[in-house]
């Protein structure tokens, strides 16, 4: 039996814009999905139908593994390593210059890139069983990408308890408690049901006053066209290292 295609699809309903991301290997990020997730958020701006965007991902498992590791082997030379990390940048800078607020709705275990798509949203509900783990320095890249958008929510410490200890989860309760996660809700009904009434009381809402609260959230992170470009160019830069390649094998031959 063939696996489902990987996809991304963007539907409003009653001012509610739902971008959703599938992969068949536990929603991890292959260049092709960064890049048609980061476009289709930015697609959104200036919609006088969309009036707030829920993020999330298909399936009950995993809400995402994070970057593609069969996209990481393949990846020859310095410049090929930032084009391919410079797909989570374009992710997090689109959640970023919005203008519209974005729930994150996080139905599973986050890892990597998973942790700075839920760090990146202006507003993110879990379940109570959606641990997380920043495992890059474990296969050698870093979190040098979506570490901005992790600390900028969860603090320096956190972050760096993250990125250091990169092989242990950290529960649902601990994201929550350090502010990543908002909300925690112990069943996928009871979760959809709250970003519902979420997104709704928010599409019912003065546009005008959260686009202003939206720019006074990120204030400060105008230089992250930048930075996270530079970011990028580090991780694709490590990712040639023989360290890399032989983790990641050593990983996929589990």
């Amino acid at each position: 039996m063939s696996l489902p295609e990987a996809y991304v699809t963007s539907t409003v309903e009653n001012g509610i814009a739902v971008v959703e991301f599938f992969h068949p290997s536990s929603n991890s990020l292959p260049a092709a999905i960064l890049r048609q997730l980061g476009d289709a958020i930015a697609a959104l701006n200036g919609s006088a139908e969309a009036k707030v965007i829920v993020l999330r991902s298909a399936g009950e498992k995993a809400f995402c593994a994070g970057a593609s590791f069969d996209e990481l082997v393949a990846i020859n030379d310095a410049a090929g390593g930032l084009a391919f990390f410079s797909g989570f940048a374009h992710v997090i800078n689109a959640i970023r210059t919005s203008d519209k607020l974005v729930i994150g709705r996080v139905q599973g275990k986050a890892v990597g890139g998973g942790v700075g798509l839920a760090s990146a949203v202006d507003y993110c509900i879990a379940k109570s069983d959606a641990s997380i783990k920043l495992s890059e320095l474990a296969v050698g890249i870093g979190p040098f990408v979506v570490g901005p958008a992790v600390e900028r929510k969860v603090g320096a410490g956190p972050f760096a308890q993250l990125a250091i200890d990169a092989t242990e989860w950290r529960s649902a309760q601990w994201a929550y408690d350090r502010g990543l996660y908002a909300e925690l809700y112990d069943t996928t009904e009871a979760l959809d049901a709250a970003v519902l009434k979420l997104a709704t009381r928010l599409a019912n809402s003065s546009p005008e006053t959260q686009l202003d609260l939206k720019r006074i959230f990120w204030q400060g992170t105008e230089h992250w066209d930048t930075l996270l470009t530079e970011r990028a160019g580090i991780s694709g830069r490590l990712v040639l290292s023989d360290f890399t390649r032989n983790a990641i094998a050593a990983f996929k031959s589990k």
